[in-house]
């Protein structure tokens, strides 16, 4: 096989290579032995398999192992410290050029894609977009071309089938591949899709795969490469052997199959073994009756589904269906074959379109559609006409709808286009074939035959189908040098018509070249073989050529001088040739008779026009006999049997003046009169044989000039089919990347969602946990939130949303809640204002603009702060300032943030600053730095007590001075009992002891 030849050359460029960069010093000593490198891809739930399958590693496996992850480009991937935790192998996040070393693990960055050549990783920026990334099929193909039989491939859990086209190359290299089993897979699209290719080894969950990864490894380091079957010591000898087994166990012959095909699935089986020699691999199939069966599944072709080349299908539909049954009968029972229908999908569709052709019509025809496989289960399959929900990717939904029942994930036929077909296993070259079909739908088999296999395959197809009936084959096939079987309906999707010939009954009956009937022309009689010939209307043949009274001997021939109806006695113009038997009137014309012949055939199929060649000469018996040759057209009377033409043979009567040469004369004169008629024989067949160089010349060059033109042809389909191709890969790719980064974006909203949920419930909490009024309008004034506490102003409902504002009338006095909006729409500035409901309460409004994340203007914020309460102690406090304006202590009200809102007489001789500079000052500015902590405390720890006796403490005056105050505080409560401000009352200490000592000194002089 190309690929086993290709493991010396490989091994040996690998081994050259290593060579020069150790002696360039380019690579670490301890990685220049060869030690497999082993490419995880996972997407979708990976990480738990991933943690599941480093966890059972052990950390000296002597594999080196890649992680190929599908990651969001622009998050920073944990992914190395998430796998660290679960090995002792080092783990490390890729980067440019690093090289790889065994019993290290690397993973893929974000946003970038790798590869790896001469055993070191290459990181690319990702030049493709979004939904056409297969990160894991790239550097599984760069590791299969690097690597070649050591690249191992394991494909984990995820969304999508990228990787399956990367495992491809890998078995192409001889690689090994495992895949996660199904039922371990969070996520199972990734290895359910590289096991539907058929070149996995192990089916496995992560925690099992170590175990046999470690036995497949030692195995392989014990041989540089398993052996080439093409390098086996009587290979194809070992070879037959399997094909005898098979057949022995299952009665199917895989000898003229094509040699590739079977030699890579036989190397496959011995890889999963690991068997170095096909002898051994002879010898444990002769000792396993169940490793035969499986590699009999192996060698059967399954590779289908439901309107493969859409564009065939309607092409069939819509043209030739149609005209294949437009002059049949009514009672005419529609016979079609569909041989190598695997499970069924093929059959099914040629059912689905018969329906839709006989609706367009108008006309119902019964139907019989026989579907035939060699393998019985995939027959089974087909029989239940059951299929997944993913044959929606391949059929219209209105085709889904119409010949399809939904039964929760699959699709079953429906009873009217299941009873149309017939399933049955069947070999095609050993079991009799259907016959009397209408169309033969034979799609993508063909290419898994020899070219012997397929001489006899096109035989039998030709023999099953009736004189108007259709060929279908697939895309990638053809009917190689069977042009006389089948003639091209449609080149591009290789659709055929049935050519008239008695080569396809000779081939199916197996009858002898001799009994082939070209009866040698004694008697009146037919001489075509009754197989072939017995459609013929021979009522009508006869009725033609007796319409022409007194013929002379004659014979019917179509455009091929094939002989169709014998008249008179011919045997003096025609004879059988030496060797096989023909039927063929230019292979059986006697000397002298084959060049005028010829001429005139051609002539006759160029121009259809009446031919007469006169005075041709034939030998007959040592003599010469003269006959005027005619040809006439007839007409078609039959489909099959078009541009025949009548031969008349109509002799000449010899002049007496012609027995010369047989009476008496001179000698001399009888010779020159010998001379002179031999003369002119040569010359009139000298004459004939230019002719027909010149119709040969002519022919050739037609001939060249249509072999030009079908190679332009060719070429042209051969462009159109690559460019097909490319379109199909890449739309291909793009599924599988859009599946994917929809799994990913599916995980990515899911958590913005919870996200979101939790953010709403914080939001809402919050809103209802306030005591303020908030409403919240769009850009046209309708509510979009609101807050409990807004009930109170508006009658408003949880139903109201979406409702304008101006519908609702509102608690508050003179208060145009619209007007205020579109206002603060208009100059997208707030607005404040203090107003008043019915009730007398005071609400501070706000109103703002509402700004989105983008900085764009999406409708208002409304807040109504309740400060009635507020509003009272400020009024208490006016009143209490009145009062102690004129004391002469300094009398001071705070804020709960220590700012200065009022500021009496008293404070301002005390202190020196006037009322408004004081008002613009924190309390915190006249405390020495020392005494800050302690004002601070006095202000803040609101759960404490104020001290019940007064405080000594420092104040700051104007001047800069430090005088020593005896203070008192008090808290000043809201009406729900909470602090709201601090009023101090500070005396200056200095003046109290002085005033104490006056009155002391005073009171003693008086009494004295």
């Amino acid at each position: 096989m190309p690929t086993k030849k290709a493991f010396p050359q490989q091994q040996t460029n690998s081994s050259h290579q290593t060579a020069e960069q150790e002696k360039a010093g380019q690579i670490p000593k301890a990685s220049q032995s060869p030690f497999p490198i082993t490419g995880i891809g996972a997407s979708a739930g990976g990480l738990e398999a991933l943690e599941e399958f480093f966890e059972a590693m052990p950390a000296d496996s002597g594999i080196a192992f890649v992680v190929v992850t599908h990651l969001a480009p622009d998050h920073v991937s944990l992914l190395p410290e998430l796998l660290a935790r679960k090995t002792a192998m080092k783990v490390v996040q890729a980067e440019d050029g690093l090289k790889v070393a065994p019993n290290q693990i690397y993973v893929i960055p974000p946003n970038k894609e790798m590869a790896i050549l001469n055993g070191s990783l290459q990181l690319m920026e990702i030049s493709k977009p979004r939904g056409s990334r297969l990160l894991i099929d790239s550097f599984l193909r760069s590791l299969a071309q690097d690597q070649g039989h050591r690249a191992i491939a394991i494909i984990l859990s995820g969304t999508g089938t990228d990787g399956s086209l990367g495992a491809r190359a890998i078995k192409g290299e001889a690689g090994m591949v495992m895949a996660q089993a199904r039922d371990s897979a969070k996520y199972d699209g990734m290895p359910q899709s590289v096991i539907a290719t058929g070149l996995v080894d192990f089916i496995l969950p992560p925690a099992r795969m170590p175990e046999q990864l470690l036995n497949y490894v030692h195995h392989l380091q014990k041989k540089e490469g398993p052996e080439p079957l093409a390098g086996e010591v009587d290979g194809r000898n070992y070879l037959q052997k399997i094909f005898v087994l098979l057949r022995a166990a299952t009665s199917h012959d895989f000898s003229l199959y094509k040699k590739n095909t079977l030699c890579r699935r036989i190397e496959r089986r011995m890889h999963v073994h690991q068997v170095d020699k096909l002898a051994d691999y002879v010898r444990y199939l002769q000792n396993s009756d169940h490793e035969i069966f499986i590699l009999f599944q192996e060698l059967l072709i399954g590779v289908t589904n439901f309107f493969r080349d859409p564009e065939a299908f309607e092409l069939l539909k819509e043209k030739y269906l149609p005209d294949l049954l437009i002059n049949k009968p009514d009672d005419h029972q529609v016979r079609i074959w569909v041989p190598g229908c695997s499970t069924g999908e093929e059959a099914y569709s040629v059912a689905i379109i018969m329906a839709e052709c006989m609706a367009e019509m108008g006309r119902y025809f019964a139907v019989q559609i026989f579907g035939t496989d060699l393998d019985e289960e995939a027959i089974h399959i087909a029989r239940t006409g059951l299929y997944p929900e993913s044959i929606c990717e391949d059929i219209s939904q209105p085709r889904l709808t119409r010949f399809f029942t939904k039964k929760d994930a699959r699709y079953q036929i429906k009873k009217n286009i299941r009873e149309m077909v017939v399933f049955a296993p069947q070999n095609l070259i050993k079991d009799p074939p259907f016959t009397k079909l209408d169309l033969l739908c034979c799609r993508n088999l063909l290419i898994y035959f020899g070219p012997e296999l397929q001489k006899k395959v096109l035989p039998i197809f030709h023999y099953s189908l009736k004189e108007d009936g259709i060929l279908f084959l697939g895309s990638s096939e053809s009917i190689g040098q069977a042009t006389d079987l089948f003639g091209p309906l449609n080149k591009k999707w290789k659709i055929f018509k049935r050519l008239p010939t008695e080569r396809s009954a000779q081939s199916v009956l197996a009858l002898p070249r001799n009994r082939q009937i070209a009866t040698i022309p004694e008697e009146k009689s037919t001489a075509a073989p009754p197989e072939v010939r017995k459609d013929v209307n021979t009522q009508k043949l006869l009725q033609t050529i007796l319409t022409e009274s007194a013929l002379p001997p004659s014979v019917v021939i179509d455009d091929a001088a094939n002989i169709i109806y014998i008249h008179g006695r011919t045997g003096r113009f025609l004879e059988a040739p030496e060797g096989e038997v023909t039927i063929n009137l230019l292979e059986m014309a006697r000397p002298g008779l084959k060049p005028a012949l010829a001429t005139a055939i051609k002539r006759m199929v160029t121009e259809r026009q009446e031919q007469i060649i006169p005075k041709v000469q034939v030998k007959e018996n040592g003599d010469y006999l003269d006959i005027n040759l005619r040809i006439r057209p007839l007409p078609d009377v039959q489909a099959g049997y078009r541009g025949m033409m009548l031969v008349i043979f109509e002799e000449i009567d010899t002049p007496q003046g012609k027995q010369a040469g047989k009476s008496p004369g001179p000698a001399g004169q009888k010779k020159t009169q010998d001379q002179n008629d031999e003369i002119k024989k040569l010359e009139e067949e000298l004459r004939f044989t230019k002719e027909d160089l010149q119709t040969t010349i002519d022919e050739l060059e037609t001939s060249n000039e249509e072999l030009k033109s079908t190679n332009e042809e060719l070429q042209s389909t051969n462009e159109e089919l690559q460019s097909t191709n490319e379109e199909l890969e890449t739309s291909k790719e793009e599924l599988q990347s859009l599946n994917e980064e929809s799994a990913t974006v599916n995980a990515e909203l899911q958590s913005r969602i919870d996200q979101l949920v939790q953010a709403n419930d914080d939001i809402k909490n919050l809103l209802d946990a306030t005591e303020i009024a908030i409403l919240f309008l769009d850009i046209d004034f309708r509510i979009r939130r609101f807050t409990p506490k807004m009930k109170d102003i508006f009658p408003i409902a949880a139903t109201d949303i979406g409702r304008p504002i101006s519908h609702f009338s509102s608690n508050l006095k003179e208060v145009n809640i619209h007007q205020y909006a579109a206002t603060v729409l208009e100059n997208l500035e707030k607005q404040e204002a203090e107003v008043m409901d019915n009730d007398r309460r005071i609400y501070r409004m706000r109103l703002r603009p509402y700004r989105t994340v983008n900085n764009v203007i999406d409708g208002i914020v409304i807040t109504l702060e309740d400060i009635t309460e507020l509003k009272q102690l400020l009024e208490k406090a006016e009143r209490l300032a009145t009062v102690v304006q004129d004391s002469n202590d300094a009398i001071t009200l705070l804020d709960l943030e220590g700012n200065i809102i009022a500021w009496n007489r008293g404070a301002e001789k005390l202190y020196g600053f006037s009322e408004a500079e004081a008002l613009t000052m924190n309390i915190t500015e006249m405390v020495p730095p020392a005494r800050r902590r302690e004002a601070l405390m006095l202000i803040r720890s609101m759960d404490d007590p104020l001290p019940e006796e007064p405080l000594v403490t420092e104040r700051l005056k104007k001047n800069g001075d430090t005088v020593q105050v005896w203070l008192t505080a008090t808290r000043l409560l809201d009406s729900q009992k909470r602090p709201a401000f601090i009023a101090t009352t500070e005396r200056d200490l200095g003046k109290i002891k002085k005033e104490a000592l006056q009155n002391l000194t005073g009171g003693d002089n008086g009494k004295g």
